[in-house]
């Protein structure tokens, strides 16, 4: 008997891309129509956009209808962005996320789909033997990584070599299980997800990925900062699992303003509310 082939549904968080984003979207968008036999959709999940990155998205769904957009016209962060995509696992058997700059290609995030039945959750690395690397990091960019490594690992301990890696695939139960745990709305939210994974009881296989760094990175042009609300997040995330956390609830308020002093969105708390949307189809 023939294995029915999972549907599978693509995240991509994208703050303005307008330059960047429409290559991708058609290069994704060609390869799946051409090697995935499956049901496939890609949504573009667009938070605090200034530029015309909607009108971009809009032009080359018109030609590609698996191509939506979800956009969110407040700033949210990258993590915010892929909490609400999120929100969308029931489409789709499968349900994963790259980045808008095409730094992973589309052959590969179908390899990482194609070991989605030997776990719950599949994750790209650029740091395990085998993985190819067109263009690597800048090398303060690969300190710093290597830095949030070391702390991550020192607080969670789940042996991940590469927890920022933003190439992962993940199964619909698993994604809508932990879904309401999912609060770190800034660049830390992949610590956020695999933690939640692993507490749940989720297996999470890391595999190696082809990655091409690309210019214009948003996270390098302010790196300190960036890596600042990064270590306060998982600093946070930390304690959200620890007996603790109840008694910080009465510096909520200094928290928020810490992250509006930092421009990044604060962590969402266990029952906040959803941000407002507008949504285009």
């Amino acid at each position: 008997m023939s294995q029915t082939v999972p549907s599978v549904l693509v995240l991509i968080p994208a703050y303005n891309e307008e330059e960047r984003i429409e290559p991708v979207l058609r290069e994704y968008a060609e390869h799946f129509r051409a090697h995935y036999p499956g049901k496939f959709q890609l949504v573009v999940v667009l938070n605090g956009c200034k530029d015309n990155t909607l009108g971009v998205v809009g032009r080359v769904a018109a030609e590609f209808p698996e191509i939506s957009a979800d956009n969110f016209p407040a700033p949210i962060g990258k993590g915010g962005a892929l909490i609400e995509g999120l929100r969308l696992a029931p489409r789709a058997d499968l349900i994963g996320y790259v980045d808008a700059d095409g730094a992973t290609p589309p052959h590969s995030f179908l390899e990482l789909m194609k070991l989605c039945d030997r776990a719950d959750c599949v994750i790209g690395s650029r740091w395990l033997p085998g993985a190819v690397l067109h263009q690597s990091q800048p090398l303060f960019r690969r300190f710093t990584s290597r830095c949030f490594h070391l702390i991550v690992e020192v607080l969670f301990w789940m042996h991940i070599k590469d927890t920022q890696c933003p190439a992962k695939v993940m199964h619909r139960a698993a994604a809508e299980k932990i879904h309401d745990h999912l609060l770190v709305a800034d660049l830390a939210f992949d610590v956020n997800l695999l933690v939640s994974l692993k507490r749940a009881g989720y297996r999470v296989l890391e595999v190696p990925v082809e990655w091409t760094d690309k210019a214009g990175s948003k996270v390098s042009a302010s790196l300190f900062r960036s890596s600042l609300v990064m270590f306060l997040s998982v600093v946070r995330l930390r304690l959200f699992y620890s007996p603790f956390y109840r008694w910080l609830n009465p510096l909520r308020p200094l928290e928020t303003w810490i992250y509006g002093k930092l421009r990044a969105p604060a962590p969402r708390a266990p029952s906040g509310k959803k941000p407002s949307r507008a949504i285009s189809r």
